[in-house]
């Protein structure tokens, strides 16, 4: 199937949130729900795509939630656990025999490499997958906004954020039925409407820097492949001179 397909991207950034790695746990990585991503990531990386990974940290340590701790320390901590959850995704990743290499924004040679962005280019040229660890280095930052930055530095065709719903949608679906999913939202529609697609840091770096976004439903088997292939999945942000539309 991988081999059949046309990648509709050359080089593409996922993003991919900490609690998504729990499945149903309270807490850590489901082995099971780890192999599925790995899976997932190994057979875009086999169509020849280029595709760096952002993983949160959430399903270990949440800096922002952290009670009694100074923000910047517990932001720290949490950029710690986003490492966690990198070197072992590259180890599930390695096992489907795809070259990975871990780049952390926070030294420590003995787990990663440092983030070096040309060496990072010249991995994904060489068609490695690369995860980058720690956020952006820096304590009040989200790994959303370490997203944004990493496919703008890295020259990515588009940013994937892999999420628990299928799209964005113009209110809250659990709370009103009557809620549409769009097809396509402007970065102003999406201000305007307080859609919430990413945090603000993050999509004011994506709407500045002319980056498209693509928010879709990972726990569906195969969307990663289905959305780098160019297939209409969930909803893709788009420059404000194009249109908003809802999914039919």
């Amino acid at each position: 199937m991988a081999e059949s397909r046309k990648p509709a991207y050359k080089r593409v950034l996922l993003k991919i949130s900490g609690e998504a790695l729990m499945g149903n746990q309270q807490f850590g990585i489901n082995p099971e729900v780890l192999t599925m991503v790995a899976t997932e990531i190994a057979e875009v990386a086999k169509l020849g795509v280029e595709i760096a990974v952002v993983v949160g940290g959430g399903n270990i340590f949440r800096g922002e939630g952290a009670r009694g701790m100074e923000r910047a320390t517990a932001d720290y901590v949490g950029m710690l656990a986003t490492v966690m959850n990198a070197v072992t995704l590259q180890g599930a990743i390695e096992r489907l025999d795809v070259v990975t290499r871990v780049q952390s924004a926070i030294p420590m040679s003995q787990l990663a490499e440092p983030y070096i962005r040309r060496r990072a280019i010249r991995h994904l040229e060489k068609k490695r997958v690369v995860i980058f660890g720690a956020g952006t280095g820096n304590p009040f930052f989200t790994t959303d906004t370490a997203a944004a930055l990493r496919a703008v530095e890295i020259g990515a065709d588009v940013l994937l954020k892999a999420t628990r719903v299928d799209g964005v949608y113009d209110k809250d679906p659990k709370k009103f039925p009557n809620a549409k999913r769009y097809k396509t939202v402007t970065f102003m529609d999406a201000l305007t409407q307080d859609l919430q697609v990413m945090d603000g840091t993050a999509f004011a770096l994506c709407r500045e820097n002319d980056m498209s976004i693509i928010v879709f439903n990972m726990q569906t088997r195969g969307n990663i492949e289905r959305v780098v292939c160019g297939d209409s999945v969930g909803t893709t942000v788009v420059k404000d001179t194009q249109e908003s539309c809802f999914a039919q």
